[in-house]
């Protein structure tokens, strides 16, 4: 008898996980810590769905969206024309976009650090290699060490393209696999400088950031970043193939673009869509 009600128990406990509803999130880096948050939030309050969430940068979530290894693909920039074709060749329809969250991507240096504020300019020549040494704009006579993002990283070709004017990065950039990874080489590196996402400050500084040199030096806050003051400001994405977007997917981006949704943003550490 026993032995018939634990059988019992398990299938009724069984069938219960495998009624779940189950929601794959894939890509950005800069988005993991938010996108674990939300999926932590909505399921406690939502026991019937199960949202598992994993990095590897925006560019492996485009490729696992149009491969449909990912019902949400987490994305740092929006997608190319050339990705939107490929998910129109894999899934006869191009994703829809949910702008869901905004960042100022924050250039960070050793709290040691005497410099307190660059232009755009300034920090793109820096990490083009065309200014190595930290007095060349205000610091110690020291060499300047590089760290930045892979190339499948979101944040990587954002900051590419509207920092370093598309040029290329310095060769003597050294590559981390993430922004926590940025920042704590940053942290332990009295000459460093890198770049992430405005979450991701702990341990290090970031740097006022000024559009020319008669501007003046502008901090990554809510108001700067939803007005587009703060030079390096964008939108954080969320991408799905609208033929597998369900009524439990669905009803999670709603949930995000909510006020409780938006002040998990706020709690992280980015910035809620302005209402």
């Amino acid at each position: 008898m026993k032995t018939a009600l634990t059988l019992l128990a398990l299938t009724l406990v069984s069938g219960f996980a495998s009624a779940q509803t189950k929601i794959t999130v894939k890509g950005s880096d800069t988005m993991v810590i938010l996108a674990q948050k939300w999926a932590e939030t909505y399921m406690g309050s939502h026991k019937d769905v199960s949202i598992q969430v994993t990095g590897g940068g925006t560019g492996t979530g485009v490729a696992a969206l149009q491969n449909k290894t990912t019902d949400l693909c987490n994305a740092s920039r929006p997608l190319k024309s050339a990705e939107v074709l490929e998910c129109v060749k894999a899934f006869k329809a191009k994703p829809n976009e949910h702008k869901v969250a905004l960042d100022g991507i924050s250039v960070y240096v050793s709290a040691s650090n005497t410099v307190k504020e660059l232009t755009t300019a300034q920090v793109g020549e820096i990490f083009t290699g065309k200014i190595k040494n930290w007095k060349d704009v205000g610091g110690a006579d020291a060499p300047i060490t590089l760290y930045s993002r892979e190339n499948s990283s979101g944040t990587y070709e954002f900051f590419k393209e509207h920092v370093l004017a598309k040029q290329d990065f310095a060769a003597s950039a050294q590559t981390m696999p993430g922004t926590a990874a940025v920042l704590q080489a940053v942290a332990k590196d009295a000459n460093g400088i890198g770049y992430g996402g405005a979450a991701y400050g702990a341990g290090a500084k970031h740097l006022l950031i000024k559009k020319d040199a008669a501007s003046p030096g502008v901090e990554p806050t809510e108001a700067t970043v939803q007005s587009g003051e703060y030079p390096i400001s964008r939108a954080l994405f969320i991408y799905v193939n609208p033929k597998i977007e369900t009524a439990a997917i669905a009803d999670y981006l709603k949930w995000i673009a909510s006020d409780e949704g938006q002040k998990v943003v706020k709690d992280v550490g980015y910035f809620p869509l302005p209402k």
